[in-house]
């Protein structure tokens, strides 16, 4: 059987407030991680993610490693002739897919199967393209699915996503019933076992489905407007929560509209959020609220490591990296990035750009104390029973030794 390797270019290298301390392929596009799509739509488990050269020790106890250019005997990494290597970037549809040489998706090659082996070091920078990789005269496969060309590009197709997303999540599973609730319009709503719906929860289905995932608990008096995703063992409650993809053990309270949480998020109390993606162990203080729309209606500039950029959307919220957190009473201004680490608090309103590891009210923000910061990671894991291991420490510190200024361009 082949082993399956996931490729972060160098577009999904640039993918910031994230890509300082987590792979592209970890992040979530619709109901899943961009890994997770691959694997279910090929069948196959990832070996391995090829990424930036300091997520070497990245580690999750639900991911997998990163591939370095050496191993640990000192000889040069390869991935073998035969394996898959797809691009991170492809949020590949949930369909199964075809047995190929080369597949593609909206007209770009999104993985090839290899036809010889690859040294790792080939690919440390990410300017090696899958195109000069696929096998002349191969058989090529079209799969279904959209690229990830901006990191915002993850918030217009969410939407689109979560309904196709849903659609494929229940039909593999055979779940047929209804949870308990109130469910009113076209589409249904489902409840994987174990999921809990408390008394007086309504599921507004009348633009997509509802998807409630296994351990989950839905809180009484919430209003879930699909299409939209519980995550396993999260804890939704108390508002409107409406198109959003929320992923595992994650604590929401308040009013939420199309937003992306990665996993293991904390904004447990009141605050608007639209339109934004939160990082793992990211928390959203008391009455932090997101702007997703300007007063003039224009579009959204975003920064990015290569400068501030129009993102061309009408609706664009805040994009906060892994471990940042926000302070009582923060408003965040539309397309705002806090950087992963950052802890800003005293309320008001924060610059649009705010650097990794800051620490502090109000610009110029000092910098967070690594060890300060390794001893709080450690507390706020340990709350959702995960180990910080050895490895991430060292993942974190590479990143804090790499962290970016909101002035300076890659």
């Amino acid at each position: 059987m082949s082993e399956l390797f996931l490729y972060d270019d160098a577009i999904a290298r640039t993918f910031e407030p994230f890509a300082l301390t987590r792979p592209t392929a970890e992040l979530r596009a619709g109901a899943l991680l961009l890994r997770e799509r691959w694997q279910r739509a090929l069948g196959l488990r990832a070996s391995g993610i090829v990424s930036s050269p300091h997520l070497v020790d990245f580690d999750e106890p639900w991911s997998v490693a990163v591939v370095s250019e050496t191993g640990t005997d000192g000889q040069q990494r390869v991935i073998p002739a035969g394996a898959v290597l797809a691009n991170s970037r492809c949020a590949v549809a949930l369909s199964a897919s075809a047995a190929g040489d080369v597949w593609r998706c909206r007209g770009r090659v999104a993985a090839v199967l290899l036809s010889r082996a690859v040294d790792v070091a080939e690919l440390k920078n990410g300017d090696l393209t899958l195109d000069s990789l696929a096998r002349a005269g191969g058989r090529e496969i079209e799969v279904q699915g959209r690229w990830m060309d901006h990191v915002w590009d993850f918030i217009p197709s969410l939407s689109a996503m979560l309904s196709e997303d849903i659609a494929a999540l229940v039909a593999a599973s055979n779940l047929a019933s209804t949870p308990e609730g109130i469910v009113a319009g076209q589409h249904a709503a489902y409840a994987e076992e174990h999921a809990t719906i408390e008394p007086q929860v309504y599921f507004d289905t009348t633009n997509g489905p509802v998807l409630v995932r296994r351990g989950a608990t839905v809180q009484a008096f919430t209003r879930i407007v699909g299409p939209c995703v519980i995550g396993r063992d999260s804890v939704v409650g108390g508002d409107k929560i409406s198109g959003s993809s929320i992923g595992d053990v994650c604590r929401v309270h308040g009013e939420m509209s199309a937003a992306i949480l990665l996993g293991h998020c904390n904004k447990a109390h009141d605050g608007f959020v639209g339109h934004s993606y939160l990082g793992r162990w990211s928390n959203l203080g008391a009455g932090t609220i997101t702007s997703n729309l300007k007063n003039t209606y224009g579009t959204v500039h975003f920064w990015t490591p290569t400068g501030e950029q129009d993102s061309k959307l009408q609706f664009l919220g805040t994009f906060l990296g892994d471990h940042a957190k926000t302070g009582i009473g923060t408003s965040l201004t539309t397309g705002t990035v806090v950087g992963a680490g950052a802890n800003v608090y005293g309320g008001g309103t924060p610059p649009k750009a705010i650097p990794p590891f800051a620490w502090g009210e109000h610009p110029p923000y000092s910098t967070y104390r690594m060890d300060k910061f390794i001893e709080v990671a450690r507390h706020v894991m340990s709350r959702r029973h995960v180990e910080l291991s050895e490895r991430q420490i060292r993942a974190l510190t590479a990143a804090y030794e790499r962290r970016w200024s909101v002035d300076a361009k890659r």
